[in-house]
């Protein structure tokens, strides 16, 4: 992807997340000199493979496993102290050098114990058909404090007065709303700062200009990859809220979330599977049942990296990815886990909806309406055959060349990358113009 016309580069998902950005970014990091997380936080798990060992980075960018690579966590990320102490620690005891390899932007916002309890007491106090599926991080309490202008940044602890004085005021206000809602939980202002005085040191020795750093690196002719987390239907704006995240997933918060313009970006690479799935609630057109979406849930690994969760799993819904390669500006596809589809004798593409009564091939802004859909599917055998050995376009089974011929077809964004494994080599990389390309070739 990166190229002389391609210098700085955005890495979303254009599902519901969990679509394998770790992963991609891990194999273009490869040839980047920086390497920034754009938004969200701990919430996130990215599982990244190198050789025979596996890491799964929360807040970290996948870049790290590169030692030429700088990471940057950006303002947009809201990070929680003590799980990104706790990834760093984890990954220097098994031999990441992280020496000068991190940087943290001073206007991220922390996220705090009285987040989390917020968080937790907000979701339990709601009725089940109305729950959000929450991961319980203080994500969304943390954005809310951050657009309210009343969060703790990583550039407050240098005065910890000022840092007592937003704790003290964010405590008071988190207790008292449990209280409301009846929850008991309770959190004591003296033991957050004492908790505090414990990360302080190490996130201030991080903070640094984010979007500085970025711009010194483009101009020094580098090249640098913006990574999202979460997925293009979980964005705040364009996602089905409200069964969403608290944050700008889409490409369009990448240079806002790391402090650069737009116009420093030159391409978009969307990572979908070559399924579908979603965790939590909220509407799935495509979603499986039974048995078939017990066997696919276990056959790709469909449970969350962060708190294990099992994913709902359904075919792929071209009119989900055709959507978020509007909102996307998606330049790029990579497809990931074909290979879990390997042991299907058919398999389904869902082209468009069908919503009282008439086909539509866009995606529904209204949540009432999303739930009304029922997909309109197009059919094709499977090729029951393994496909983890592929490494070229021409060495897929025939039946799997045209069911991603369809696929490009159906979005109308070319196939750049094709993911047959977990492992970085398990990757088969195409030609800028995707599957016309490697045809022709």
């Amino acid at each position: 992807m990166f190229s002389e016309n391609v210098r700085c580069l955005v890495v979303v998902g254009a599902q519901w997340g969990d679509e394998g950005k770790g992963k991609l970014v891990d194999v273009l990091a490869e040839q980047a000199d920086i390497v920034a997380r754009y938004q969200g936080g701990a919430n996130a798990g990215h599982t990244v493979r190198a050789g025979d060992d596996e890491f799964i980075l929360h807040l970290v960018p996948s870049g790290i496993l590169y030692p030429t690579v700088r990471c940057l966590l950006g303002n947009g990320v809201v990070v929680d102290p003590w799980a990104l102490v706790g990834e760093l620690d984890a990954l220097e005891a098994r031999g990441i050098d992280l020496d000068g390899r991190l940087g943290l932007a001073r206007r991220a916002h922390l996220v705090l114990p009285y987040h989390k309890a917020l968080d937790e007491a907000q979701e339990s106090s709601r009725d089940s058909a109305k729950k959000i599926g929450t991961t319980g991080r203080g994500i969304g309490p943390t954005y809310r404090d951050k657009i309210a202008r009343v969060g703790l940044r990583v550039g407050d602890l240098a005065d910890m007065i000022r840092a007592r004085d937003i704790v003290t005021a964010g405590t008071n206000a988190a207790n008292e709303a449990i209280e409301r809602m009846g929850g008991e939980a309770r959190v004591d202002v003296d033991e957050v700062m004492t908790d505090l005085e414990t990360v302080r040191d190490t996130l201030l020795s991080l903070a640094t200009d984010t979007g500085g750093e970025i711009r010194s690196g483009l101009a020094r002719g580098g090249r640098v990859l913006l990574e999202g987390a979460q997925g293009a239907l979980l964005d705040i704006d364009h996602g089905t809220y409200p069964y969403v995240t608290s944050s700008t997933t889409t490409a369009g918060g990448a240079g806002a979330g790391v402090g650069v313009g737009p116009t420093v970006i030159d391409g978009v690479l969307g990572v979908v599977k070559a399924y579908t799935t979603r965790v939590g609630n909220g509407p799935l057109p495509t979603e499986l049942a039974g048995d078939e979406a017990e066997t696919l849930r276990n056959l790709g690994g469909e449970f969350g990296a962060t708190t294990g969760r099992p994913r709902r799993p359904g075919w792929f819904d071209a009119n989900v990815v055709r959507y978020a390669a509007g909102v996307n500006g998606l330049t790029a596809l990579a497809v990931t886990k074909l290979d879990v589809l390997d042991s299907f004798a058919e398999l389904r593409l869902a082209t468009a909806y069908e919503l009282d009564g008439r086909v539509v091939s866009t995606f529904p802004d209204s949540i009432h309406e999303l739930e009304r859909v029922q997909p309109v599917y197009a059919d094709q055998p499977g090729w029951m055959c393994e496909t983890t050995g592929c490494r070229t376009w021409e060495e897929l089974p025939g039946e799997a060349r045209a069911y991603l011929r369809g696929l490009e077809k159906e979005v109308g964004v070319p196939i750049r990358y094709i993911g047959v494994g977990a492992a970085r080599r398990e990757t088969i990389r195409l030609a800028d113009e995707g599957i016309a390309g490697a045809e022709a070739a």
